[in-house]
């Protein structure tokens, strides 16, 4: 389930052409291509709302019901939640739900005090280029250390290249999130946890 960027106020619906979302189907591409040979439905999130605004959180709330939705379309199926900017702050937010196996991070916008306990036990990817101007990679890592101490399994790739958009070294970006959502379904599939030792530069944390 794809959840795509927004911004912190605003009440109006996204435009028509909404290059948020637009960015961030390229990701499903890359996401259906690498899962082609499984049974793989992509579900992308239609905001009401172009904001998050404040303590109405509405982004949270559209994917809160998009969850219910592709329940009862789907029974029992493993969602993966792909959310960049503020549509990985709605994806952590609404993590807890039983569906959701993981949650896949990019430049996510994680404000001091967001909460965490509720992804105990989830499997979370994180990745940010740390030159990000928009929204900051040091509040995303001391969001996955927080989460690794409420018993979320935490990983973290400091991206070198791409910002906010992710448009530079794009290629690296889709792979990535590719390769987490496959090891997520398929917790023998390796490749990227052992990647993820060589790429990782941070010190302390998750």
């Amino acid at each position: 389930m794809l959840l795509h960027g927004g911004r912190a106020d605003g009440l109006a619906p996204p435009t028509w052409l909404n290059l948020p979302d637009r960015r961030l189907r390229l990701f499903g591409t890359a996401l259906l291509r690498q899962l082609g040979d499984q049974d793989t439905l992509l579900a992308c999130v239609r905001y009401r709302h172009r904001g998050w605004n404040g303590h109405h959180a509405h982004p949270a709330q559209d994917a809160r019901d998009a969850l219910v939705e592709l329940a009862d379309l789907v029974p029992a199926i493993p969602v993966i939640l792909v959310g960049h900017s503020m549509g990985g702050r709605a994806a952590l937010a609404v993590a807890g739900h039983p569906a959701v196996r993981g949650v896949i991070a990019l430049a996510p916008w994680c404000p001091p005090g967001e909460a965490v306990a509720h992804l105990r036990g989830k499997t979370l990817a994180f990745l940010h280029d740390e030159t990000d101007r928009v929204t900051s990679a040091h509040q995303t890592w001391d969001f996955a250390d927080r989460a690794a101490a409420s018993g979320a399994h935490i990983h973290t790739v400091p991206m070198r290249h791409g910002g906010h958009t992710m448009l530079h070294g794009a290629r690296r970006w889709h792979r990535l999130t590719a390769d987490f959502a496959t090891a997520i379904l398929d917790p023998d599939w390796r490749a990227p946890w052992s990647t993820l030792a060589q790429l990782s530069l941070r010190t302390g944390g998750a």
